[in-house]
């Protein structure tokens, strides 16, 4: 039996990890009939049972994760983030509260490390509904990411690539555009603004934007791979 709900243990986690999340699904609550003393897997839980808009489910399941450890600061946010989405704003105060062991005078004050952590958990939420092909859905959740944390290069750069997947170009270019004016010099915002350029036909402009990367970081592979592109007659 133990050797079961390991398997199942390790399994799931694997699955949640490679964002495989129906089959990982299917492993975690395998493991949560068995053993209930895993404040992990009922994070994990959580988290999916979120992105798939149950979320009497979530708050089910990251409670007893709480129940289990009430020191998991993660659990006590992404409680929060769900009775936020609900507009249960009393409760969310109330768990972040808690969660900070701050007294509720300060309920209003929200530090960059939780902000950090709440941007990011709309990130991962936006890359499921991306990798479902829900790209207005996954748009939505970078822009709430973005309201929160707007200096995240990173999430504005996968925004841009969303709009980019909806051919909405006009908005992606902005979005890269403002990621590089944020970080001139990271290379992932430049490379994909130039990979927006290429599939609106715009070679020249592709072509400019990456050999911008390769001037500073001569063995970025990606750079590199989309200059062979330019480079090989069409057929």
């Amino acid at each position: 039996m133990e050797k079961g709900w390991q398997h199942n243990y390790d399994l799931g986690r694997k699955a949640f990890e490679e964002r495989h999340f129906d089959k990982a699904l299917q492993y975690l609550e395998r493991v949560a009939s068995e053993k209930t003393s895993f404040a992990d897997v009922y994070n994990m839980l959580g988290l999916i049972y979120y992105g798939q808009s149950r979320f009497e489910d979530a708050i089910g399941s990251f409670k007893k994760a709480l129940e289990i450890n009430p020191s998991y600061t993660e659990v006590s946010l992404n409680l929060s983030v769900v009775y936020n989405e609900l507009g249960q704003f009393e409760k969310s105060s109330e768990v972040y509260a808690c969660a900070k062991e701050v007294p509720k005078e300060a309920q209003s004050y929200v530090d960059p490390y939780v902000r950090g952590k709440l941007s990011n958990m709309h990130a991962s939420i936006a890359s499921i509904y991306k990798d479902l092909g829900l790209y207005a859905e996954a748009a939505e959740e970078y822009r709430k990411a973005l309201t929160m944390s707007p200096e995240f290069v990173d999430i504005r750069t996968s925004l841009g690539v969303v709009y980019r997947d909806m051919t909405d170009f006009a908005s992606a270019i902005r979005e890269l555009e403002d990621a590089l004016k944020t970080s001139p010099d990271f290379p992932a915002a430049r490379i994909q603004l130039g990979l927006t350029y290429y599939a609106m036909g715009q070679h020249e402009k592709a072509k400019t934007e990456w050999l911008k990367v390769l001037r500073k970081h001569p063995d970025d592979k990606m750079a590199q791979m989309y200059m062979n592109l330019l480079l090989t007659p069409s057929r």
